[in-house]
């Protein structure tokens, strides 16, 4: 079997819009959380979300394509671009044997949106002719492999909040058995739009704390739900040899992948955590495992959800053993970035990566009273200094889904 190790990243965050900036952001407990200002909240009883700020599309996109493209492609084809031009591989592969894996949960919800209230207002002539290609999920997989003519699989994950982090498993088993030899991978989101927020908001999902410090608290016993945020992450996935051979830079290794489905309910967690528990296991076993659970980073999935936090508590404790568990190191960055849906997962393998390479675990921010049932080193607050032999990165999504990621530094 082959090694696959990533030779770019690009991110674009509600704390930062490449990954310098977001990677700073993490570690200095940035919180990305604020009033929402893209419509009117008046009558919403969600207040609050984690926004991206600043984001400009022109140097990744002709201005005549910015009105084409729906918000999460646009994120989408911005983190690509950074991970892309960073990696240096175009050039150096046959396109062939390039890939683009690249999600999204809900894909073109404000096209939608948009398009629905013209046909409702002003009749079906109105509708845009670009209607279909902004809304389809697979348009960010799409879109990239067109703008570098990456001719190898283009093929979207689409599974909720798990989305980024079965997209990057799935091309790092395509790397890893030789069916492509680089792939552009990650997530994509952007459904902080009206119809996105009271959907979530009245399925009581949402956190409804107006102060943006306190809406989202993963492993706090005040935790009410979760925050929404929106943007993209990206990786470029290449096989090691070859990253080698012409001298990329290497981030780190992705050495472990742990996919499976609860089978229990549309959105509520198993209550034994038996899936989350096994795919955990399958990554970690996959990845050869760590002699030292202190030295085992956890960027767990920590939604900020009464469910979630417990429930993902257990799966480590089962994945993991209780007496790992209890030693290693866990956080959640959804509390700086809220959660980012089917961008989640990329973007917190970003994080792992970067904790891995500089010794360093972003914190759980706005932690402050302990729950029984989450009672594990939530690094809380503060990032601290460590070093990481092994990260793992939780990603779970509505319908039962469960994926973990397993990172190592490079050699």
């Amino acid at each position: 079997m082959r090694r696959v190790v990533i030779t770019g990243m690009g991110a674009v965050t509600p704390i930062g819009n490449d990954v310098p900036s977001f990677w700073e952001g993490l570690k200095a407990g940035t919180c990305g959380i604020g009033p929402i200002t893209k419509f009117d909240t008046d009558g919403y009883k969600v207040k609050v979300a984690a926004q991206v700020k600043g984001f400009d599309p022109l140097p990744y996109m002709e201005k005549g394509d910015v009105r084409k493209y729906d918000l999460f492609c646009q994120y989408a084809l911005a983190a690509a671009s950074q991970a892309v031009e960073e990696s240096g591989v175009v050039g150096t592969l046959d396109p062939e044997r390039i890939g683009t894996y690249f999600g999204s949960g809900i894909g073109g919800i404000e096209t939608f949106s948009q398009q629905q209230t013209a046909l409702m207002e002003k009749g079906p002539r109105r509708v845009s002719p670009f209607f279909i290609p902004a809304l389809i999920i697979n348009m960010a997989s799409g879109l990239i492999a067109i703008k570098y003519n990456f001719q190898g699989a283009a093929i979207p994950a689409v599974t909720a909040c798990a989305t980024g982090n079965n997209a990057i498993g799935e091309a790092y088993r395509a790397i890893k058995h030789g069916y492509l030899d680089a792939v552009l991978t990650g997530g994509a989101e952007a459904a902080i739009i009206p119809l996105g927020v009271a959907g979530f908001a009245n399925m009581k999902a949402l956190s409804t704390v107006e102060d943006p410090e306190n809406a989202c608290v993963p492993f706090d016993a005040r935790r009410d739900g979760f925050v929404m945020g929106e943007g993209a992450g990206a990786l470029m996935l290449e096989e090691y040899e070859h990253a080698k051979a012409r001298g990329a830079k290497i981030y780190g290794e992705l050495c472990g992948y742990g996919v499976t489905c609860d089978a229990y309910h549309i959105t509520a967690p198993h209550p034994e955590a038996i899936g989350g528990a096994r795919a955990l296991k399958m990554a970690y076993d996959e990845a050869g495992g760590c002699e030292d659970a202190s030295k085992i980073y956890v960027n767990a999935h920590g939604t900020s959800t009464p469910l979630n936090d417990s429930g993902e508590t257990l799966a480590i404790k089962k994945g993991l053993g209780e007496e790992a568990a209890y030693r290693c190191m866990v956080s959640s960055t959804k509390s700086m970035t809220g959660h980012m849906l089917g961008a989640a997962g990329a973007v917190e393998a970003i994080a792992c990566i970067m904790a891995v390479k500089e010794g360093l675990v972003p914190p759980t921010i706005g932690y402050k009273e302990p729950d029984p049932a989450c009672d594990l080193d939530y690094v809380p607050n503060t990032a601290r200094k460590a070093e990481i032999q092994l990260a793992l990165s939780a990603s779970l999504g509505f319908g039962g889904h469960n994926a973990y990621l397993a990172f190592k530094p490079a050699e």
